[in-house]
């Protein structure tokens, strides 16, 4: 379709996103790509339920009908937690306030379904964490004899080691790990566009060194570290696919063990901090550690420790080797989106 026949809604929404919010709204670039796939979403939704392609949107579809089911759908369908629909619903209102500041008579169904969205209220659950075996018998299940199967067993080591968020492990480049007198050291860049530094354990350091120069991406400093079967730099979506091809393994072969309902990439952030603190590591470090902005989002994990606190970090930092045989990765297919969304 060309872009003069476009519709007003998909104008705007392209303008919104290659203009207004990368030079202009000075929110960092995981916030944009939170808000891209926030759009997404709904663009699925929509053809679920309407039966539309993406181009073929109108404002007057974005009734508060449409806004409030997808909203349900994101909780009941994808189950998302309220904190995830809220910042879905955060996303359509910055792009419904730019909107009507441009074409208000086009967007006012829009924004005034998105006015009468109420945000809901968060209820507060227990954090699910791995227990140091649940986290040994997921280490050793990639199979590193396998191509695939040796950048999973990095990643799902890596993870443990940094406590890195999903997108902060997506977006390290080769630049950004370093051996420094002897110590292996990240460079992260969190949310805000906030960088922090900090070092891993040995074993994780050398497994990371030794995958770079097998791979044929040390020395290329620019170059992501981790890579999908399709894109130069891996997604959240593809992070979490390997989270779930991993849990499924590890529940089939071990009954007894990863008996929540729902895992996810972030909860093994949620295990490092767990097991950071039972091993005695010092709040303050391990704010530092993970890049909180307030001590007291760091302080929830006092709450979860169900361990001792007189273990020495050692005891967390040598718990990964890995082996077990590959499977492909399910890949979903997308629908087609707009450029600007991709």
């Amino acid at each position: 379709m060309r872009k003069n026949k476009l519709p007003e809604f998909t104008l705007l929404l392209e303008q919104f996103f290659t203009e207004y919010m990368p030079f202009s709204s000075r929110l960092s670039p995981n916030t944009i790509r939170s808000y891209k796939h926030s759009f997404r979403l709904l663009f699925q939704y929509i053809y679920q339920v309407q039966k539309k392609n993406a181009d073929e949107i109108l404002f007057r579809d974005l009734d508060y009908e449409t806004i409030d089911g997808f909203l349900k759908w994101i909780e009941t369908e994808r189950g998302c937690s309220a904190s995830t629909r809220n910042l879905r619903l955060s996303a359509l209102a910055s792009f419904s306030f730019y909107a009507q500041n441009r074409n208000f008579e086009a967007a006012t169904v829009f924004a005034n379904a998105v006015r009468r969205t109420p945000v809901k209220k968060e209820a507060i659950q227990p954090r699910i964490t791995f227990s140091l075996d649940e986290v040994s018998v997921l280490l050793h299940l990639p199979n590193p004899q396998k191509r695939l199967g040796f950048r999973d067993q990095v990643l799902l080591n890596l993870m443990y080691a940094s406590g890195a968020r999903a997108q902060e492990i997506c977006d390290l480049k080769v630049r950004d790990f370093f051996v420094e007198k002897n110590l292996y050291k990240l460079t992260i860049t969190g949310k805000g566009n906030k960088t922090r530094r900090i070092v891993i354990a040995k074993p994780s350091g050398i497994l990371l060194k030794r995958y770079l120069e097998e791979t044929g991406r040390a020395g290329q400093l620019e170059t992501y570290i981790f890579s999908s079967q399709t894109h130069p730099q891996m997604t959240i979506s593809c992070v979490e696919e390997i989270y779930k091809k991993y849990i499924a393994l590890a529940r089939a072969g071990h009954p007894g063990m990863f008996l929540e309902k729902r895992y996810t990439p972030h909860t093994m952030r949620h295990t490092t901090a767990t097991h950071m603190l039972e091993a005695g590591v010092p709040i303050v470090a391990i704010k530092n550690f993970l890049g909180h902005s307030s001590i007291s989002t760091t302080e929830r994990y006092a709450e979860l420790s169900q361990g001792t606190v007189n273990r020495h970090i050692r005891d967390w930092n040598e718990k990964w080797f890995s082996h077990q045989k590959e499977e492909p990765v399910e890949r979903k297919k997308e629908n087609v989106l707009p450029d600007f969304l991709k």
